[in-house]
């Protein structure tokens, strides 16, 4: 193990933990820090005990370093893996390929894409669609049409040095007050996932919602409805990532659901193939127990999505896995339980391939 890799172990250990951004931030930059040194000043600056004159490096960034240099595990790392409760994975997690709902710091994420997706490499995944925002929410540094298209040229490149891993176009496009979509239909046309949901006059009346979350879902570009309430049941932040508006979102006494007929909402969404989103974020947990059960009870399909703003949050599936279980629901209804080709396939004809991925 080298330092930058124990250091970026530590993080991510953190932020599945939900620990607060700034001592996720700390180690990040500490590992980048550790990147740019040879071997050699490396071993230098421990022999000479400066590393703390670097920046970025810190008391404890630096023992971290010691200790790894020394060819020890860093007993910081040490009792995060000791602490850490991880549950073994159910049936339907184990099913899962991919992840259809993540962001980087292209918006308000806190990692750049390469970094989210050899993390959800590490974790087993075979694919994520990277799902950044539309322009109108500048507060999360949503992304112009422009900065979309150089993200799609950029995320064909990384293809093809993470190859097998996939990482897939996408969006999470805001749901505007009349239905209507955040982005050009050419340019939602390009990608391979849209993820549809509402950030914006949440407390609507639901003769209002209800139309508009209609229409969203009734264009032919949307394939997943995103956190449908919008509420929040979770007071502490719990982003381990960016500083915009998805980054405070958790502070406060939490946030009530939106009003909607779910009823109509659901059978939209059933009737133009739209998956409903299952949302892995602990404060979030949308939608709600009851309205999981309608949609599934409706006849709705499902994705299970972590809405990760972090690497350490791509390992949150099982929360929403737990959920789906409780509500009836199986891999055969969930989309990322397939391939990417599978899923690329679903998209666009809202049918799985029947021999195989």
């Amino acid at each position: 193990m080298d330092p930058s890799t124990a250091l970026r172990q530590i993080a991510f250990q953190l932020e599945r933990a939900g620990a607060p951004t700034y001592r996720v931030r700390a180690f990040r930059r500490a590992a980048q820090t550790a990147d740019e040194m040879t071997p050699a000043e490396l071993e230098r600056r421990v022999a000479a005990g400066t590393l703390q004159q670097l920046p970025g490096i810190g008391p404890a960034t630096a023992t971290v370093i010691i200790e790894v240099a020394a060819g020890q595990q860093p007993e910081y790392l040490a009792k995060l893996l000791a602490d850490a409760q991880a549950p073994q994975p159910s049936g339907l997690r184990a099913a899962l390929l991919g992840d259809c709902h993540t962001h980087s710091d292209w918006s308000d994420g806190g990692s750049p894409i390469k970094e989210m997706a050899k993390s959800a490499r590490d974790l087993g995944h075979e694919w994520m669609v990277l799902t950044d925002h539309s322009p109108r929410l500048t507060v999360a540094n949503g992304l112009s049409a422009d900065r979309l298209r150089t993200q799609i040229r950029l995320v064909a490149d990384l293809n093809e040095e993470l190859t097998p891993f996939r990482v897939l176009t996408g969006i999470e496009v805001d749901i505007l007050e009349d239905g209507s979509l955040d982005q050009s239909e050419e340019l939602l046309a390009q990608l391979d996932l849209v993820v549809a949901s509402v950030h914006s006059k949440l407390r609507m009346p639901a003769a209002e919602m209800t139309p508009r979350m209609i229409a969203a879902v009734s264009n032919p570009h949307v394939d997943v409805l995103g956190h449908c309430t919008g509420r929040m049941i979770i007071g502490r932040e719990r982003r381990g990532g960016g500083a915009g508006r998805e980054g405070r979102e958790g502070r406060g006494t939490g946030r009530p659901e939106s009003e909607f007929d779910a009823d109509e909402v659901f059978a939209a969404c059933r009737e133009h193939g739209v998956a409903v989103e299952i949302n892995c974020r602990p404060e979030r947990q949308d939608p709600p127990d009851r309205l999981l059960r309608l949609a599934a009870q409706i006849g709705c399909v499902f994705a299970i999505d972590t809405d990760a703003h972090a690497p350490g949050q791509l390992d949150w599936l099982q929360n929403g896995c737990d959920r789906a279980e409780t509500a009836g629901i199986d891999a055969e209804r969930v989309i990322n339980s397939r391939g990417a080709d599978a899923l690329r396939t679903w998209t666009t004809t809202r049918a799985f391939p029947t021999s195989g991925d």
